[in-house]
């Protein structure tokens, strides 16, 4: 299991929320399982459940989101998970450019297990739905608390680090590796 420890953009840093780790748990031939944990999570907001249903614009609150970019490309695909149930997928054809849905044969399993202290969100992803491995590896989060305020989290911010918003499209953000299955 491979964890990263994401980074609070510093535009928007969070109320309670004291640190996110978010993990790649295992990837098979049929799945892909990542997981978050949110530390200081007693203020987290999570939307009203949904089921498993694709939807649009789930970052405008607590959501969790993937991103892909196979080797030697420029296009990349983004997943959005919502502690809802609801999902949303979409490709690029370079940064921010020709956002199209992106077809999955089955939706991703989400799982959300909050609490006072800590909240943990699995995610399972069909195999299937992911573009060609290997790949650039983005793992980030919208997270709201209490009051509407909202943080965002990745691994790396970059040059959008600078700005005065955080962009999870920057391809610094993309700051690890998915290697095939089956390869060390």
């Amino acid at each position: 299991m491979e964890t990263y420890r994401l980074q609070a953009h510093p535009a928007c840093p969070p109320q309670s929320i004291t640190g996110v780790r978010a993990s790649v748990v295992s990837f098979d031939q049929d799945w892909l399982t990542l997981r978050w944990r949110v530390d200081g999570s007693g203020n987290l907001m999570l939307p009203p459940f949904a089921g498993k249903t694709r939807r649009d614009e789930l970052w405008s609150t607590t959501c969790f989101e993937l991103f892909l970019r196979t080797e030697g490309e420029e296009t990349y695909t983004e997943f959005n998970f919502s502690p809802s149930d609801a999902w949303a997928a979409y490709d690029f054809t370079a940064r921010r450019q020709r956002m199209r849905p992106r077809a999955l044969s089955r939706p991703p399993v989400c799982t959300m297990r909050p609490g006072r202290t800590f909240a943990l969100f699995d995610v399972a992803v069909p195999a299937s739905a992911l573009p060609a491995i290997p790949a650039a590896l983005g793992l980030t989060a919208v997270l709201e608390e209490t009051g509407g305020n909202k943080s965002f989290w990745a691994m790396d911010h970059g040059a959008a680090d600078s700005g005065k918003r955080p962009d999870f499209h920057d391809p610094s953000c993309l700051a690890a590796r998915l290697a095939a299955t089956g390869a060390s």
